[in-house]
């Protein structure tokens, strides 16, 4: 099996800075795609970021110049940096991996799910 670990989340002022990290375990033998998604208001989970594998980076254009999503591969983690945070960011913030385990391949995976909460 393979489990993701969220970190990161709390509350922070409207303009201030905070980075989340996924941490992948388990029997994994490759990570392909890397994502997070976030739910507000627990509405349906819409795309920040995505790290394919091989492409640059892509980001929701609400995101775009503020947040930087970055993977360390030998640690089987990903992050997402979030800059210059508005209100309207406030939301579940969700790590997805595609990943080739001993048991199958190319399987979705999420993260618990992080708060994020910025006040204005």
């Amino acid at each position: 099996q393979v489990q993701l670990v969220e970190s990161g989340g709390g509350l922070v002022q409207a303009g201030g800075s905070l980075r989340l990290s996924c941490a992948a375990s388990g029997s994994i033998r490759a990570i392909n795609d890397m994502a997070w998604y976030r739910s507000i208001f627990g509405k349906k989970r819409d795309l920040v970021a995505l790290f394919t594998s091989g492409d640059s980076p892509n980001y929701a254009d609400s995101v775009k110049g503020r947040f930087t999503i970055s993977r360390d591969n030998a640690k089987n983690t990903m992050y997402l940096q979030m800059n210059s945070l508005k209100p309207e960011d406030t939301a579940i913030y969700y790590c997805k991996m595609n990943v080739d385990s001993s048991w199958s391949l190319k399987s979705d995976y999420w993260g618990q799910g992080t708060q994020v909460t910025v006040s204005s």
